[in-house]
């Protein structure tokens, strides 16, 4: 019996930002049991983007606020005139390709950006970021990160995003191996999500009780 989770996110997603504590919180609680963490990027598009710098310091000010945070987001890295904020999604991605699958890259952008205000938009800063975290050659990660490889990965996981057919960004994309599915889009707390991976392992774990008195089904 197992879960799989998988969590989609842009880098410089306010929302996802604060969905982070969920998701530690997640890994930690799952730690011991068969539950599979991993993430994918789903590039925000213009739609998600803001317009101006008044814009994106409205909705830091909004989801700021709505999480009782006692600081507010930084807008520092905003630069007007993207149509997506490929860059630094990049380079979290490329890191993959150094060995580092886990969160402390996309981590480390994410609090440059949405916390000092770094200009991470700019592929050298984020990749300057990057590389302190995963302890790689930034100018490696960099290339990496530029590469049509990387890009190709981002496009599809972006793609299984929007087929989906959800708009916001946290998703988490939950399954088990009898086929339960749970998909959560837009929602930062780690208790619903809890609630369907414990569901889950139950489920599952009474198929494997009734396979183990009861073998296979008729084939007829």
């Amino acid at each position: 019996m197992s879960v799989n989770i998988i969590y989609y996110l842009d880098v410089t997603s306010s929302w996802c930002y604060w969905a982070e504590p969920a998701w530690a919180e997640l890994k930690q609680r799952y730690a011991a049991q068969p539950v599979e963490f991993s993430w994918r990027i789903a590039l925000l598009d213009q739609t998600g983007l803001p317009a101006s710098q008044a814009q994106i310091e409205w909705f830091y000010r909004r989801s700021g606020t709505i999480m009782r945070s006692p600081f507010m987001l930084n807008p520092g890295w905003f630069e007007a005139g993207h149509k997506e904020y490929l860059a630094p999604n990049a380079v979290a991605e490329a890191a993959r390709d150094f060995g580092v699958a886990d969160d402390r890259v996309r981590l480390a952008i994410a609090t440059a950006a949405l916390r000092d205000g770094q200009k991470v938009l700019q592929a050298n800063i984020a990749a300057a970021v990057a590389a302190k975290a995963a302890g790689v050659d930034a100018r490696k990660l960099l290339a990496g990160a530029q590469s049509a490889e990387t890009e190709k990965r981002i496009r599809a996981a972006t793609a299984e995003f929007h087929a989906l057919q959800v708009t916001q960004r946290p998703t988490f994309v939950l399954k088990n191996n009898i086929g339960d599915r749970a998909v959560f889009s837009g929602l930062v707390r780690a208790a619903p999500v809890a609630a369907a991976i414990d569901a889950m392992l139950e489920d599952a774990a009474a198929y494997a009780s009734h396979a183990a008195h009861f073998g296979n089904p008729p084939s007829s």
